[in-house]
């Protein structure tokens, strides 16, 4: 029978185990399902034979809790959590965030800043000669020189300021097994060089051969061309297939990066996805009501892996690679019909996807034998004369799981690529995703209205959205249906001026678009929009792009998007003065806020039909049908 790994010198003692020969320490709370990076590293190494054991959360004020499961034999597995610490510390403002969905009871403040360097170094100081691998999210986005936006700064690649032995990039688990599997025959890790997916600094004397070198650590902090260059070279070897070994020398080191792994094929993939899992939370967590994160992934299943639409804004190209590789659809089956013993489960799979939830084969042809790609997109701005757009195998599969006895519906709620079915001549998979598929609302990602926006975020052009809506609204109205299209939009991303910002308003108030939400652009690590921000380049054409960057712009970029709240009037006006687009400030049937001198006395704007009005301090949105 399955049960978690050990947690505990009490767990060790139960399951015969004096000395683990791996440890993982995570700097989330432990939940063993496989949407949790930890989860899936900890449970390849037990396959491989190995005892392994977590750490969670450990407390960083001293070495002593690192000690808690004793010394293992051979390596320590450190990352920082499913989401980098920083993003999960901070918003896009900078401000501290009062939650933490991947910590019990959702409580902040159970993990430090910059929690794989405060690890690692806490493992150095209880034990000064173990092997330290670092992975994950944190590890794999921040593995070069990096542009860190909340100390607004260049940093060296993480392995300088954690002090460990080897860092994994990517999804970790081949390099993983081959990792374990060597240093338990007696290998030292100073002698895992030649692993796929792996990156460790070396005296320049020892500089492997072949490599393409990136501008130093150095010259990167000083010069924003030669960041931008590093970029590109960065972003255009992530290919498995012609990616090749790349190289940043940081003062007397030289860091290496190997080739990434090849991506899992589809038997690899099912293994990996059909462990012993326990698919919750440790119950050591009952007492503070669970994980938060778990509510979402509980009834979901992975089926893909990878995106060809690499979006400049988005970290998944650099991490897990454009190729899209699959489950079979008998694992992913095997996988729903174990939902059924499970007494929580209400006959409602929350979601069928992965990065983006309608890639279920390659883009094209020629990606086994060529790679993806040097320099180019599959879908953007216009898709590939190669796109091969089909739907027929994913559209089996969603028939398949809905036809189980037991299961009453399947959503999608990852993200779907309407530009893709657009190319696909057979509607057949969006007709079925409008009918059974769709839980009130369907979220896509326009993200902006502004084409010269758009090319700066590697994203469709409008048209393709506007296309989509029409098709969606046609489809729903046909089949009686109240669903809705939630666009999802981003603020204040390079190349967005206050002009672009208030075409965007417009286009939200033609549409009778009220977002509720609206995403600020965050630069993290390892994305081609983040370069951007930093340099004003974009790396990949050289050409210069505009930032806005000043807290006040950025204010007023957001509040555009929510012109119709009253408690954004204010801002907005400065936004559309500043530009000279007055006309947009009245009573009439373009404007965006009303001209303050002309308001009622009461201080309530007369109701539209059809419009956002204000009710008693709040604001009401009205679909239009």
């Amino acid at each position: 029978m399955s049960d978690f790994l050990p947690i505990s010198k009490k767990d060790m003692y139960k399951l015969g185990i004096k000395q683990l020969d791996y440890i993982c320490v995570t700097g989330d709370s432990y939940v063993d399902h496989p949407t949790f990076g930890t989860a899936i590293i900890s449970r390849v190494i037990e396959a491989e034979g190995f005892s392994v054991g977590i750490i969670a959360q450990p407390g960083w004020k001293n070495p002593n809790d690192m000690m808690r499961l004793g010394a293992p034999k051979h390596a320590f597995f450190v990352n920082s959590g499913n989401i980098d610490s920083m993003v999960a510390h901070y918003t896009a403002a900078k401000r501290k965030r009062s939650d933490d969905a991947y910590t019990a009871g959702g409580k902040s403040g159970r993990r430090p800043d910059r929690a794989l360097t405060v690890y690692c170094k806490l493992i150095r100081q209880a034990y000064p000669d173990i092997p330290i691998v670092i992975g994950g999210l944190e590890a794999s986005l921040r593995r070069f020189a990096h542009y860190d936006y909340w100390d607004d700064c260049v940093y060296p690649s993480i392995l300088l300021d954690t002090g460990a032995d080897l860092l994994s990039y990517g999804m970790g688990e081949k390099q993983t097994a081959e990792i374990v599997r060597r240093l338990a025959r007696g290998e030292p890790v100073s002698s895992l060089t030649d692993i796929r997916g792996t990156c460790y600094l070396t005296q320049p004397v020892n500089t492997p051969w072949g490599g393409v070198q990136c501008p130093d650590f150095e010259t990167v902090c000083n010069d924003k061309k030669a960041y931008a260059k590093a970029t590109r070279i960065q972003m255009e070897e992530q290919d498995e297939v012609r990616g090749r070994i790349v190289l940043q020398r940081h003062g007397s080191r030289m860091l290496v990066q190997n080739p990434p792994m090849q991506a899992l094929n589809t038997e690899e993939l099912d293994r990996i996805y059909e462990l012993p899992y326990m698919r919750t939370y440790h119950p050591v967590y009952e007492s503070e009501g669970g994980v938060p994160a778990i509510k979402e992934v509980e009834f979901s299943i992975t089926h893909n892996r990878g995106c060809f639409g690499a979006c400049n804004f988005c970290s998944i190209a650099f991490h897990q690679g454009r190729k899209v590789t699959v489950r079979s659809e008998e694992s992913v089956l095997r996988e729903a019909k174990q939902f059924l013993s499970n007494p929580n489960f209400k006959g409602y799979i929350s979601d069928v996807g992965g990065p983006t939830a309608n890639f279920r084969r390659p883009s094209c042809a020629q990606q086994e034998e060529y790679g993806l790609c040097k320099g180019r997109k599959c879908l953007a701005p216009r898709p590939c004369p190669n796109l091969v757009a089909d739907h027929s195998d994913y559209l089996h599969l969603l028939r398949a799981l809905r036809e189980i006895k037991g299961i009453k519906k399947v959503f999608i709620r990852s993200g779907i690529r309407y530009d893709y079915i657009l190319e696909d001549h057979d509607l057949s998979f969006f007709r079925e995703l409008v009918r059974y598929h769709v839980s009130g609302q369907l979220r896509v990602a326009p993200e902006h209205c502004s084409n010269a926006v758009l090319d700066q975020m590697g994203k469709p052009h409008i048209e393709a959205y506007r296309r989509f809506q029409k098709m969606y609204e046609a489809e729903t109205k046909n089949l009686g249906k109240q669903q809705y299209l939630v666009p999802y939009l981003m603020s204040s991303h390079p190349g967005s001026t206050l002009s672009d910002a208030i075409a965007l308003a417009k286009f939200l108030k033609e549409a009778h678009i009220h977002p509720d939400q609206v995403q600020d652009f965050y630069p993290t690590p390892g994305t081609v929009s983040t370069c951007m921000y930093h340099t004003g380049i974009n790396p990949m054409t050289g050409e210069t792009v505009y930032v806005p960057k000043t807290p006040e712009e950025k204010a007023m970029q957001r509040a555009l998007l929510q012109y119709y709240k009253p408690e954004n009037r204010e801002t907005v006006r400065k936004a559309l003065i500043l530009v000279g687009r007055r006309d947009l400030i009245g009573s009439g049937s373009g404007c965006l806020i009303p001209d303050e001198r002309n308001r009622a006395i009461s201080g309530k704007p007369v109701k539209q039909k059809g419009k956002a009005t204000w009710q008693n301090g709040k604001v009401k949105n009205r679909r239009r049908k």
